[in-house]
């Protein structure tokens, strides 16, 4: 189990996680980034709970509105490879640098992995409540289904 300190930062659980060589695996994928626009390549990987590793890499288009974060590449090969939950992600930019999802990608990732994944941050490892505060999810779904479900 994971545990946190006054500041929301992993303690324990994160250290049975390879950092580097999920790093390493975001950098790969960073390689591969399609941003001939902006230049700014970026390369996840994501740890799931049965141990395989995802990655994706940042798809730019001249319509930068459809441009694709590397974290959807990375949730598209999640659910493409089987499913699962994530339980580590790293983000790097061009140089290997930790970086910070947008908020899109933040929800992704609440969707994927929830409150307990872990995420490599510039500020060192947090978990997902650190990185999304008062989250938006399914459970928040539910909520109104069972409230029309009552009211019909």
């Amino acid at each position: 189990m994971t545990e946190f300190d006054a500041h929301g930062r992993a303690t324990t659980g994160a250290a049975q996680i390879d950092w580097d060589a999920l790093r390493g695996h975001a950098r790969k994928a960073m390689t591969r980034a399609y941003a001939p626009y902006s230049g700014y390549a970026v390369g996840a990987a994501g740890l799931v709970d049965d141990g395989r590793v995802v990655v994706g890499c940042n798809v730019e288009n001249a319509a930068y509105g459809v441009t694709l974060c590397a974290e959807c590449g990375l949730v598209s090969q999640l659910v493409e490879s089987g499913g699962g939950r994530l339980v580590a992600f790293a983000c790097v930019d061009a140089r290997g640098v930790a970086i910070m999802p947008c908020g899109r990608c933040r929800q992704l990732l609440w969707e994927h992995g929830g409150p307990t994944l872990l995420v490599d941050t510039p500020r060192g490892i947090e978990p997902m409540t650190q990185v999304l505060p008062q989250a938006f999810g399914p459970d928040d779904l539910d909520v109104v289904h069972h409230y029309l479900e009552g009211e019909q």
